[in-house]
């Protein structure tokens, strides 16, 4: 095993280290969204309701941000490999609990472990995957979440349709290749010498900065309209599809989800030479056009153009959230970063949650419909905010 070095030694880039990391970060967003094209089966054998089922997808993103801001400084000090090799075996122990689930206590028990577990590794593995390659770290840091919620949903829809024990197989599958992966953590290099103050680095921190306020404010929308629009089709999409097409296919519902998460993670890549306040009038504009796409879609059950507004909605999802960071986070001063990251997450996930927590409950009193297009509203009003400050002119948001 390489020694440990407290220089820049990620100066030579390491491509085997970056594809290793790139690939843990993708199998634990792939996972993350696995059991969304299930939701429908477990709602059919278990009978609980469509709050109960926002709560199972909520309860992820709420214990994946409090194990994040707990954690998100503990790799600088006891390292890359031991934060990460302890996520993936909290993500084997999840996984088994989702296939031995026999009701909707245990669905909730995995559901947290698997928060816990991805909010252990995300800052570690962000790090590493940086560490590795400087150049390219950074973007396949972006792209690859966003490719492996997509892959994830697509490969267990494919797998509930197809394949016998819907309920079980694919998560054989991500067991093997978690397991796969802590054999091959430790042929990994480790960057970072142990250092004292592991305690003291979990002292929760998030804030945004007095410089970046405004800024932050301005374009926080678009980042709040990308994760509500996600966190309404990892919790609820495979249900619109069923309203909009009267078919129950786990494959339908998988493929909605893959085509949103796969065009942003195309767009990051694409898009990313351009300027800030460039990429924010793309999310600005294609967020709400593909929006009114999916709401008319709802109107006329028409699959054809929801499959076509989700696309168009994806490069806006994508773009929304590279944007946005990318406004804010060089406005920060060097030792605010970390905190001001941490605020930024914060939004996302909360943004990504307690709308479709709320949705969900009020589906029980006036139908999925009328919820659906008050949500949509709101996703097109909160980008509709952004594309005018853009508009406003290159004060308002950083340009490079």
């Amino acid at each position: 095993m390489t020694a440990p070095s407290a220089t820049h030694s990620w100066d030579t880039p390491d491509p085997r280290q970056l594809m290793f990391y790139t690939l843990v970060l993708v199998a634990f967003v792939a996972a993350s969204s696995v059991p969304t094209p299930l939701y429908p089966l477990y709602q059919h054998q278990w009978h609980f309701s469509t709050a109960m089922l926002t709560l199972v997808f909520a309860t992820y993103l709420f214990t994946l941000l409090l194990t994040l801001l707990v954690t998100g400084a503990l790799s600088d000090h006891l390292g890359r490999r031991p934060i990460v090799l302890g996520g993936l075996i909290l993500e084997v122990v999840a996984m088994a609990c989702f296939w031995g689930a026999q009701g909707l206590d245990t669905l909730l028990l995995a559901r947290a472990l698997q928060g816990i577990a991805t909010g252990l590794v995300t800052s570690a593995l962000g790090a590493a995957i940086i560490e590795s390659d400087h150049l390219r770290g950074p973007v396949l840091a972006s792209a690859g979440p966003l490719f492996g919620t997509g892959l994830g949903a697509l490969g267990s829809s494919i797998l509930a349709d197809t394949a016998p024990y819907p309920l079980r197989l694919v998560f054989i599958v991500m067991i093997g290749l978690f397991a796969w992966q802590i054999a091959g953590l430790r042929h990994r290099r480790e960057y970072v010498v142990p250092r004292p103050g592991a305690l003291r680095s979990m002292r929760p921190r998030a804030h945004v900065p007095v410089e970046v306020r405004a800024t932050f404010l301005r374009v926080i929308p678009a980042n709040i309209a990308s994760w509500t629009l996600g966190g309404f089709s990892l919790s609820l999409g495979p249900h619109l599809v069923q309203v909009i097409t009267g078919n129950d296919s786990a494959m339908l519902g998988g493929l909605v989800i893959f085509l949103l998460t796969a065009t942003g993670s195309l767009s990051v890549w694409r898009l990313r030479g351009l300027p800030t306040d460039r990429i924010l009038r793309v999310a600005s504009t294609l967020l709400p056009t593909g929006m009114v796409i999916v709401l008319a879609s709802v109107y006329l059950h028409a699959t054809w153009l929801l499959l076509a507004g989700i696309t168009v909605a994806g490069v806006g999802f994508g773009t929304g959230f590279m944007g946005s960071m990318r406004a804010v986070m060089p406005l920060a001063p060097p030792e605010d970063r970390s905190s001001l990251m941490a605020a930024f997450y914060v939004a996302s996930y909360l943004s990504a949650s307690l709308p479709a927590l709320i949705a969900g409950v009020a589906i029980q009193y006036v139908g999925f419909e009328p919820v659906v297009y008050v949500y949509g509203s709101c996703v097109v009003m909160l980008s509709l905010m952004v594309l005018i400050n853009v508009l406003r002119g290159p004060d308002v948001v950083l340009t490079r």
